[in-house]
């Protein structure tokens, strides 16, 4: 039994079940858990169990009212005083500059857990497991905090935040096992590109592999964090950039501040993410030869924002473009200037 509690959430303030503004799933929480003695029971047996392998007295079709309380009131006693307190720890976990107490059964949901903690040591009688974050920067100390306390009880979900969702995304794909968390994380992702936020979302993609196949052995490790979230919220910035920011910025009165604003956004886009934006048909922002003249005054922008390493140009196609763009943007790589020597 832990004597004195120890700091491992990093923003330091508890959450009650009770508190959390997200929807408990305890009737069975996907542990589709057998009998006491080994055998499986069936799904109604589970289910009249409140989702866990133990037998129960005969009652009405619904099932007793009094499980779901009591199973509740058992998710918020582990995560209390299971998480939050430290309480009957029997696993020291420890990542970056924290330590944690935990329960090596509750931490068992999470495949890599599972594994650190069969393959470690014990310590002291403790399980002893260390997380390598140092290698891992998407995931925040408050994220990976978070994850953690989802293995325990969605009441984990009250200290998801648009500042820390993509940390507790990260951390989620790390764990594994953690797909509602996952999705609850990436929601919140995409409902936090606005205005504000665009510039941050814009250095998340700029920092993406490209698609051209040129991947570094470091940007292949780090691509997989995220997985198939990763190309999910590259498509979410996208259609931000051409359909919800041209609306919001309402580019389409004259004249229009937001003009300067969309043009200020798309000097600093990656260049496959500007070309596609500028060749897009959902991009719209008037005439071809309008989408013509921003593209070009965007070129000239991102030469002095971007650096001169390649030549940027676009071109307005005539004669009547029956499918596809008039705008075509291209880059040239520039040549090195070659020495002679003497």
């Amino acid at each position: 039994m832990s004597t004195s509690p120890l700091p491992y959430i990093t923003n330091g303030h508890p959450h009650s079940l009770a508190a959390s503004p997200y929807p408990t799933n305890l009737n069975d929480g996907g542990h589709g858990l057998g009998s006491a003695n080994g055998t499986e029971q069936s799904s109604a047996t589970r289910a009249h169990n409140g989702g866990y392998g133990v037998a129960g007295p005969s009652t009405a079709t619904n099932g007793p009212i009094y499980a779901s309380s009591h199973n509740e009131q058992i998710i918020d006693h582990m995560y209390n005083a299971g998480f939050q307190m430290g309480e009957y720890a029997d696993t020291l976990l420890h990542a970056r500059q924290n330590r944690y107490q935990l329960h090596a059964i509750i931490l068992s949901r999470s495949p890599f857990l599972a594994h650190l903690i069969s393959t470690s040591p014990k310590q002291g009688g403790m399980n002893t497991i260390y997380v390598p974050l140092e290698s891992i920067p998407e995931i925040s100390d408050q994220g990976f905090a978070v994850a953690l306390g989802y293995l325990y009880s969605s009441a984990s979900l009250s200290t998801l935040t648009p500042n820390n969702a993509r940390a507790v995304l990260a951390a989620g794909r790390l764990l594994g096992g953690m797909d509602d968390l996952c999705n609850y994380a990436y929601e919140a992702c995409r409902e936090s590109i606005t205005v504000d936020t665009i510039n941050e979302w814009i250095d998340f993609v700029d920092n993406i592999p490209s698609s051209d196949g040129a991947v570094t052995p470091s940007e292949a490790q780090r691509s997989t964090i995220l997985g198939p979230y990763e190309s999910q919220l590259r498509s979410d910035v996208f259609d931000f950039l051409v359909v919800t920011l041209p609306n919001m910025l309402d580019v389409h009165s004259a004249p229009s501040s937001g003009r300067d604003t969309l043009l200020d956004v798309f000097s600093r886009v990656p260049f496959d993410l500007f070309k596609n934006a500028m060749e897009s048909p959902m991009f719209q922002i008037g005439s071809d030869q309008e989408r013509f003249r921003l593209a070009k005054a965007a070129i000239d922008l991102r030469k002095r924002t971007r650096g001169g390493g390649a030549e940027e140009t676009v071109v307005l196609a005539f004669g009547g473009v029956q499918t596809g763009s008039a705008v075509h943007v291209t880059r040239k790589m520039k040549r090195r200037a070659l020495f002679k020597v003497s």
